[in-house]
């Protein structure tokens, strides 16, 4: 059977096609989730009844401010950990890590914090009556499998989108091997690549495609330019590098940008 996907055009008129990810992948994640804080929630009870147990002469006097404390703990831990991990990792908690799922914007961006919190804080009403039986029942039958938070924020879970894989290297693809670099050589966090549009995208592609075919002073001067439009985006420095570690870096850029930008339609 042919997975459901849905299609976008983006504001700046990329057109993309996603797979929408289902009930069964849905509640996977969210159940690692779940179990993952549930082991948070049993080390912060844990850790100040060890510390203060009964007998210490502190005990008394400090017992209401560590339960404040605690409760603050647990509220931030519980409501924090999906608003949080979703907007600073691209759309992923831990459990839609390692399910192979995002959230994203239905326009196709990355998701902002604003609709991250609006999602998560209508998982209030998803989670009526009990068992979040008003979630699972709006993933179930929604034809974009959205829940109520989904609805209202704007958002979709997809499964992350696959780079194209060709049968043979493209000329840049040959030239980062025989330099042997890889996307993992300069950390480039998730939330600094959400910086980068799909104007910036055509930039980097393009400029990667041409690089090799430029005289060599041409090239110096189009890396430079290059860096210089997206370096600040991202929080890079320019100053003190040779025209060949700015090659390096917009390569490894790249690369980074290619799994969000390059994939199957």
């Amino acid at each position: 059977m042919e997975k459901e996907k849905v299609g976008v055009k983006t504001p700046e008129f990329v057109s993309i096609q996603f797979q929408l990810a289902g009930l069964g992948s849905r509640m996977a994640a969210y159940m690692l989730d779940w179990l993952i804080l549930g082991v948070m929630n049993v080390i912060i009870i844990i850790i100040p009844l060890i510390l203060f147990i009964d007998g210490n002469p502190l005990y008394d006097d400090l017992t209401s401010i560590v339960m404040a404390i605690l409760i603050i703990a647990l509220f931030v831990l519980n409501w924090g950990y999906f608003i949080f991990m979703e907007f600073y990792f691209g759309g992923k908690t831990i459990g839609k890590r390692v399910l192979g799922i995002r959230v994203i914007q239905d326009n196709g961006h990355s998701l902002t914090l604003l609709s991250s919190f609006i999602r998560n804080f209508m998982r209030i009403v998803d989670s009526l009556p009990a068992g979040y039986l008003t979630g699972l029942l709006m993933i179930f039958f929604h034809p974009k499998h959205k829940r109520v938070g989904d609805l209202v924020a704007g958002t979709m879970v997809v499964h992350e989108r696959k780079a194209k894989r060709l049968g043979k290297l493209t000329p840049v693809e040959k030239e980062i091997q025989r330099r042997g670099l890889s996307k993992h050589d300069i950390l480039v966090e998730e939330f600094s690549i959400r910086a980068l549009n799909a104007q910036d995208w055509n930039l980097i592609r393009t400029y990667s495609q041409r690089l090799l075919q430029l005289p060599m002073e041409e090239r110096h001067d189009l890396t430079n330019q290059v860096a210089e439009i997206l370096f600040p985006k991202i929080g890079w420095d320019t100053k003190g590098k040779s025209t060949r570690e700015l090659e390096d870096s917009l390569l490894v850029l790249y690369l980074n940008m290619k799994d969000e930008w390059e994939f199957e339609l």
